[in-house]
């Protein structure tokens, strides 16, 4: 009747050092976006030249997402995480020292090549420590975390650019990556058993819900994961995703400043709001779906019942946004299109777990890559909109965009496997 009965916690001091890493990819690259004003007056860069230093990190995260998967997959998350986050570390401060448009592009496409992997691999980190019924709470709390950082930094970077002028924000975000890589190294553990902060109590509970370790498989099953119908339909839901999220990450802060007409201080404050709104969204997506699955059992259901109404939620208000001539009401209609919006992303990962079981990453890499092709497409092709047509245009596309990703939420079913069509795990963990 001891305390070793106790199940320990050990997991969820997992769950937070993922969430802080989440946030430390999201600060990365949120920071170019807060400083493009201070980089274009210096370097005299049009809107088409920022587009495509935008647009060379996403199309480098888009290309490398099925190796960063298969890095994770293969090497396991303790030194795969650590590996990757260093690497982008350090061209987060090089990024500060590009002399020309061109080494710019450069540093940002070296360092979308290390952020590529971070989100298959730190799915694929929790697949073995997070209960099925704790899958929808940890995916939006990771995500959420990562939409804090995003609505925090413009703040932190406005007044690090007072302070201390653009390129300071990027070598302070850059040693923030590395302490975190050492710490993670330190403590983290590929699987429950090899980690000595836990008891019998929880890693019986574990493996209560996901089973034993299997023995490791070498080579990953790419064609059963290309051949799912399932993987393809997340995946096109996810590009709609991606070009929304990354539009509001890359331009929001440049649309407040030529389309609303805000100063640097207010841009920093303003743009945070909308991402703030994420944050909430997450957290609300992720519970909402847990909570559906531990009273129904029904895992098609409980993520259904999220994704569709959240894009629709995006959907509408982005239009309300754009066409209100109040610059307030429009960041407000702004933060709830991006609440809707992000609904939809804890339940868009915990999917990757349902269905890909020990190679989440691996399916997870997949649907990150069509999200990020989908964001090269607009940080490359929103500043041509605008360009030649309209802010109202570009977002309009947003708007359009969620439209078709609610309707595709209707053709997954996020309880049938990729691997031979088995049903995918719904345990509650009790």
């Amino acid at each position: 009747m001891g305390e070793s009965e106790r199940p320990t916690a050990t997991r969820h001091v997992v769950l937070w050092l993922t969430v802080a890493f989440y946030m430390n990819t999201y600060m990365d690259r949120v920071v170019i976006s807060v400083a493009a004003p201070s980089i274009q007056e210096e370097y005299g860069f049009s809107l088409v030249t920022m587009g495509w230093i935008f647009a060379a990190f996403q199309i480098s995260y888009a290309l490398f997402q099925i190796p960063g998967g298969w890095l994770g997959d293969r090497f396991g998350p303790r030194k795969a995480l650590a590996a990757i986050t260093i690497w982008w570390s350090i061209f987060t401060a090089a990024t500060a020292y590009a002399w020309s448009a061109a080494s710019m592009i450069v540093f940002r496409f070296l360092f979308g090549m290390g952020e590529a992997g971070a989100f298959p691999i730190a799915t694929r980190s929790l697949s073995r420590w997070m209960l099925p019924s704790e899958r929808g709470w940890a995916q939006g709390i990771t995500h959420a975390g990562a939409r804090l950082a995003g609505a925090a930094t413009p703040v932190l970077v406005v007044f690090i650019i007072a302070a201390m002028g653009w390129r300071a924000a990027f070598v302070i975000f850059a040693l923030i990556g590395v302490v975190w890589a050492l710490v993670w190294y330190w403590y983290y553990r590929d699987e429950p058993q090899e980690h000595k902060g836990v008891n019998a109590a929880e890693l019986q509970k574990i493996e209560g819900a996901l089973g034993a370790r299997q023995p490791a498989r070498k080579s990953v099953p790419w064609g059963q994961i290309f051949g799912s119908g399932q993987v393809w339909i997340l995946s096109l839901m996810y590009f709609c995703y991606g070009y929304g999220i990354v539009t509001y990450l890359t331009w929001f802060p440049k649309y407040l400043q030529d389309g609303r007409g805000f100063s640097l201080v207010e841009m920093g404050l303003y743009a945070s709001l909308p991402l703030a709104g994420g944050v909430l969204g997450n957290i609300v997506g992720g519970l909402a779906s847990d909570s559906v699955l531990r009273r129904t059992g029904n895992l098609k259901l409980a993520r259904r019942i999220v994704s569709v109404p959240g894009f629709l939620i995006s959907a509408g208000m982005v239009p309300l946004a754009v066409l209100s001539p109040d610059p307030m009401l429009s960041v407000l209609f702004f933060a709830i299109a991006v609440f809707g919006l992000e609904m939809t992303v804890s339940v868009s990962w915990a999917i990757t777990l349902d269905i890909g079981k020990e190679f989440a990453g691996s399916v997870a890499s997949v649907m990150n890559t069509f999200g990020n092709l989908a964001g090269a497409l607009a940080a490359a092709a929103t500043g041509y909109i605008v360009t030649h047509a309209s802010w109202t245009t570009a977002f309009f596309v947003l708007a359009a965009l969620s439209f078709v990703a609610a309707l595709l939420c209707f053709l997954i079913d996020a309880s049938r496997s990729v691997f031979k069509d088995t049903v995918a795990s719904v345990g509650a963990g009790h």
